[in-house]
């Protein structure tokens, strides 16, 4: 009598996942760092990537492919249609307005614009413009999202949309750039949608003879590095989270490659601070003392100075100084060392494996529960709990 077979073993072949995100671009990269993190601590995929530019149309292999899921910048019809065919889960990665019936992960657009906004503010400046780029729809939203920002604060902003014909001619594109740039009062703080926007914004000032950052202060976003130091001023830029925004996308497609229902909503995720740098240096108020007090806070606010220390920096009595810096800012001396120290402190507990006490230290508090008792005043939580909060799951603001 032939004895019963044993019953199979459970396959335990791992997940094969096609990514579909460009390599060209910091930002995309970034985005790729953030699935291998993921990776690293939650599982391990069979990932197919390719060389895949940014709005090139679906890659031929991918009707023959046979995986499990698909993380994807949709970033036009033809990838749209493509991802759809396969009947894989697919979580989009876009802010390109297309493949909306997915689940998606993107920067917060609105959080974006309001950093680059708040950066410029505290320049002092008073005149303020968006240079965007009408070949992506993004662009558009960070537009509307830095023009109510603004206009909350009671100021106006000039926008530039280029149009899809324009960028076909750079020489045209510069022609009406500069009579855009001409036409602004001065000085201006300007937000380009993205860092090679303002890289050409700054290219044009220079043929202009505009002053960087005197007459024309320039913020980007996206802060690659490469490319924002190789700009002559080197460009500011608002620092997103696509690390953060890979890491998510990675888990909600695990979720439904688990069979998991998950939502077709879009994940924002905000960005984490300003890097700065000399195409923003600048303080357009007109009044010495205020100009002087703000460049010594920028400079030393992380080095546990008071007010008392400013007043020995600009001699004027404690009492006018803080009614001109209202007068002009809006906020007193003291306010704006907090705001910096705050600012840097949430960069810090993001982005560091710091600990609360080394992170006070840095930022200039005297113990960690002074800095958790301005935490708690200021954003509602503790150190610990935002810092919880910007690594777990869900939407940036």
């Amino acid at each position: 009598m032939s004895r019963p077979k044993p019953p199979l073993e459970p396959s335990h072949k791992r997940p094969s996942v096609a990514l579909l995100i460009e390599t060209s671009n910091h930002y995309s990269r970034e985005l790729l760092q953030g699935i291998r993190d993921y990776l690293k601590q939650h599982g391990d995929w069979a990932l197919h990537l390719t060389e895949h530019g940014r709005g090139a149309t679906a890659p031929t292999w991918l009707a023959r492919w046979r995986g499990q899921g698909i993380l994807a910048r949709i970033e036009n019809r033809s990838i749209e249609m493509a991802v759809a065919a396969t009947g894989r889960p697919v979580v989009n990665l876009s802010a390109s307005g297309c493949g909306l019936g997915y689940p998606g992960v993107i920067s917060s657009s609105q959080g974006v614009a309001q950093l680059a906004g708040e950066h410029l503010v505290e320049r002092g400046l008073q005149h303020f413009a968006f240079c965007g780029d009408g070949r992506f729809r993004w662009s558009f939203d960070h537009a509307a999202h830095f023009k109510a920002y603004l206009a909350e604060l009671g100021y106006s902003c000039s926008v530039y949309h280029s149009r899809k014909e324009d960028l076909e001619d750079w020489n045209r594109e510069k022609r009406k750039l500069s009579r855009w740039l001409l036409s602004l009062p001065k000085p201006v703080g300007v937000m380009a949608c993205y860092d090679i926007r303002g890289q050409q914004v700054l290219d044009v000032c220079r043929e202009l003879s505009l002053r960087v950052p005197e007459d024309v202060a320039v913020i980007g976003q996206h802060n690659d590095e490469l490319l924002c130091n190789l700009c002559d001023p080197p460009l500011s830029s608002v620092i997103p989270n696509p690390r953060r925004s890979g890491f998510v996308a990675a888990g909600l497609l695990d979720k439904m490659m688990n069979g998991h229902e998950v939502a077709t909503s879009m994940h924002r995720i905000a960005p984490t601070g300003v890097a700065v740098r000399h195409s923003t240096d600048v303080v357009a108020v007109g009044d010495p003392a205020v100009s002087k007090a703000l460049r010594f806070i920028r400079s030393h606010a992380l080095e546990r100075i008071s007010v008392g220390d400013i007043l020995k920096f600009v001699p004027v009595s404690r009492t006018l100084l803080e009614r001109r810096f209202r007068a002009l800012l809006g906020r007193s001396p003291y306010e704006e060392i907090q705001s910096i120290r705050l600012r840097k402190a949430k960069e810090l507990l993001v982005e560091s494996k710091l600990t609360v006490a080394e992170i006070s230290e840095k930022v200039g508090y005297s113990s960690p529960e002074y800095l958790s008792a301005v935490f708690k005043k200021k954003v509602g939580r503790s150190p610990r709990a935002f810092a919880a909060s910007e690594r777990e799951w869900g939407k940036g603001r």
